[in-house]
């Protein structure tokens, strides 16, 4: 992890998960086909990962491959795994940073991930992903998971700055945030329009984001939450 001023600037790959048993040949092999299949994800997209495709890549039969991940979705799963996983590990040691306050441990978590969303990767992998998960049920459930385990710094940290909300308003804060930040990715991640302005838009979301956990009040998400919306008599 590249750090400038103590916040981090991106995120390694993939932290590979932990199996039981195996051995060194064995995980050696299974990072080399997750790397392979995130590479192919990346360049070309989720259609022309196919398990054929990949243990070519890999310079290996069909077969070998299938032995280590029988199916697709299997492979989908890891890779996904060994994603969020590192980001896990990043998050973690910012959220327990020791004599650090909550609000700036809060600041290096947004601005870790609004970073790492103009690397090549999260703007290629991630809205991959999104797209897929409109027609894929296993894809929906997976990246719902991701984003639960992604969400969760957040929640530890608003809830250290603001004991004071329930556990559901906590949740949707962070919900809003992690979500404000992401959609920042079509339009300022890697090769998109506004790119470059991304360190304006991080003071922006960074400064709005300790405002709100800092102000927001229960009752008022609450009433946002049952309120609807005026619709106009012509509509």
């Amino acid at each position: 992890m590249n750090q400038s001023d103590g916040v981090p600037k991106f995120v390694t790959d993939m932290v590979m998960p932990e199996r039981e048993g195996g051995y060194l040949k064995g995980h050696e092999t299974r990072e080399l086909i997750l790397r392979t299949a995130l590479t192919i994800m990346i360049e070309e997209g989720y259609r022309a990962m196919s398990m054929r495709r990949v243990a070519s890549a890999c310079g290996m039969k069909f077969g070998n491959l299938t032995y280590h991940y029988r199916s697709r979705e299997d492979l989908v799963r890891e890779l996904m795994e060994a994603v969020i996983r590192s980001y896990e590990l990043e998050f973690d040691d910012i959220v327990h940073m020791p004599g650090v306050p909550a609000e700036d441990r809060l600041r290096r978590v947004c601005m870790l991930i609004l970073d790492d969303i103009r690397s090549k990767k999260t703007t290629h992998f991630f809205p991959e992903l999104w797209a897929l998960s409109n027609h894929d049920p296993f894809v929906l459930e997976r990246i719902q998971e991701l984003y639960v385990r992604a969400r969760a710094p957040l929640i530890e940290i608003i809830a250290e700055m603001r004991p004071d909300l329930d556990e559901t308003s906590r949740e949707t804060v962070a919900l809003f945030i992690s979500g404000s930040m992401e959609g920042m990715t079509i339009f300022a991640g890697h090769g998109k329009p506004f790119e470059t302005r991304m360190p304006q838009i991080e003071k922006i979301a960074v400064h709005s984001f300790l405002s709100l956990v800092k102000s927001v009040r229960a009752e008022e998400i609450k009433d946002l939450s049952h309120s609807s919306p005026d619709i106009p008599a012509s509509a």
